[in-house]
């Protein structure tokens, strides 16, 4: 009875050093997903081009950059020297970030699914990315020795860096082809 209890506890102490060991690829395909998606909103934003264009563009963007990322992570995992994973540990890790990246970078987009927003839909894109960024920002926490609350400040920082960098660039491409800013 008492191998039993054991066994038991087991997976629990393993799920926790699973997720403990893919934490950093997840926060950082997460961030990085909702940063990128977000620009791409931005920039079509400020380009003055459709809703249409913004799921299009951030979809393909999202997917083609989170495979990317993967596939980065993989090389990256695969270039150490010394204990060098395998090829399908390190698949593990690129899995991660490619997770973390899909998932909390469809956020902005969710905006532009929505059949009639009560605000305009980037209002809430921008909404939704600044509370994902400051919450995976603050995830951070828990793998380093960072503060909750400064790290999601800074991680909210970057991201409207981005987004605001992305934005003006949009209404600039849009002012020097003559499209509609």
């Amino acid at each position: 009875m008492h191998e039993g209890n054991s066994q038991q506890k087991a997976p629990s102490g393993e799920s926790q050093s699973v997720i403990r060991n893919y934490l950093p690829e997840l926060v950082y395909g997460a961030s990085d997903g909702i940063i990128t998606t977000f620009a791409i909103v931005a920039g079509i934003v400020g380009a003055s081009l459709s809703h249409q264009a913004i799921l299009i563009l951030g979809f393909a963007s999202l997917f083609a950059d989170g495979i990317s990322m993967a596939a980065s992570n993989i090389s990256s995992e695969r270039s150490k020297s010394g204990d060098r994973p395998t090829l399908r540990q390190a698949s593990h890790h690129g899995g991660a970030t490619f997770l973390g990246f899909i998932v909390a970078g469809c956020v902005p987009l969710f905006a532009y699914l929505i059949p009639e927003p009560a605000i305009p839909p980037f209002a809430l894109a921008a909404g939704l990315a600044a509370a994902m960024l400051f919450v995976v920002g603050a995830a951070r926490a828990f793998f380093t020795d960072r503060r909750a609350l400064p790290a999601g400040v800074e991680m909210l920082l970057i991201g409207t860096g981005a987004g605001g960098v992305a934005y003006a660039m949009g209404r600039l491409g849009a002012y020097i082809t003559g499209g509609a800013a």
